[in-house]
This record gives structure tokens, C-alpha cells and sequence, in this order.
């Protein structure tokens, strides 16, 4: 399936918008957390681990799950770069799954938070919690931050797969032509 030159574009500018979205969305959530953990005045904290949820589940998590099941698997498969053609693809898809996942996996600790905040119930006893987030949400800045570098420098490198299929439809268009 190929796409047509201003559906590809479309569905492009579709991806970088969400993606580079997800990147300043968990910016966002970093700055957050980082309040979260230093702040001494209650109420603030209490705000910024409600609001780290609210930001979670409705900016977050749709923005992880749009370049992952929408728009990258259209313009792989769409595009002449193809899904396993390039190394920098798999490894952008790579980056892009164990994100997701360990962002899954950390609603649980942003919902404790939150429910802890909105009881007003945060104690020193949270500090693990709450260091743990910081870090999460840094070490997904930082996967977001290398997905967007891969994406725009994209580095050389076929896989196997992409030299096959390369070297086939190379072979396929020279025995056309001389038949």
C-alpha cells in the first residue's frame, strides 16, 4: 500500500505534531514532579499531583498511543521507508514501545499520588514515590529526545530485511526491462 504525496504529508504532519506534543507533554509532567518533590506548601504539591494525573491520562497516554498504533504503521507501511527496512525505524518503534509501557506501568504510582494529594495525606513516607516519578518522567524525556534525534538525522543502516528487499525490486525492475 502506497500513499499518495499529500496523504503521506498529511499523515506526517499528523505524527510530528503528536509526537513532538508527547515530548513537551511530558516535559510538562517533569516540571510537575520536580514541584511535587521540592515544594514545602501543601496545597501546591497537593495541585501538581492531581494535576500530573489529569495530564497523564488525557494528554499523555492518547499522545503515546497515536504515533504508535496510527500514524507510524501507516507511514511505514505507506512510505518506501518501510517498517523493517532501516535500523533507526526499529529502533524509533523500540523507543517508542518501552515508553509507552513503562508510562502504563507508572499510572499506578500517579494515581496513588494523586488520591494521597486530594486526601491531603502526602508525607515523607511518599518521597520514594514521588522521586520515582521525577525519574521516570526524566528518563522519558530523554527516550522522547533520542526518538526525535533518530527521526531527523536518521542515521545510515539497512537492515537484512531492507537490503532484500532493496536488491528484489532492483532484480524484479532489470528482468522487466529486459524481457
Amino acid at each position: 500500500m502506497k500513499l499518495g504525496p499529500n496523504l503521506r504529508k498529511f499523515i506526517r504532519s499528523i505524527h510530528v505534531t503528536v509526537t513532538v506534543s508527547w515530548l513537551g507533554a511530558v516535559a510538562g509532567f517533569l516540571a510537575l514532579a520536580i514541584v511535587g518533590l521540592n515544594s514545602q506548601d501543601r496545597q501546591l504539591v497537593s495541585a501538581m499531583y492531581l494535576s500530573m494525573d489529569i495530564i497523564t491520562r488525557y494528554v499523555i497516554v492518547p499522545l503515546s498511543l497515536v504515533p504508535l498504533v496510527l500514524t507510524g504503521p501507516l507511514l511505514s507501511l505507506g512510505t518506501p521507508w518501510g517498517l523493517f527496512r532501516h535500523y533507526w525505524i526499529i529502533v524509533k518503534l523500540v523507543i517508542n514501545v518501552l515508553s509507552t509501557l513503562i508510562l502504563l506501568v507508572h499510572l499506578k504510582p500517579i494515581q496513588h499520588m494523586a488520591d494521597i494529594a486530594a486526601a491531603g495525606t502526602i508525607s515523607s513516607a511518599d518521597r520514594g514515590a514521588q522521586i520515582q516519578l521525577v525519574v521516570a518522567a526524566g528518563a522519558g524525556l530523554l527516550a522522547l529526545l533520542a526518538a526525535t534525534g533518530i527521526a531527523v538525522y536518521k542515521p545510515r543502516g539497512m537492515t537484512v530485511y531492507g537490503w532484500q528487499k532493496q536488491y528484489g525490486e532492483r532484480a524484479g525492475a532489470r528482468s522487466d526491462v529486459e524481457t
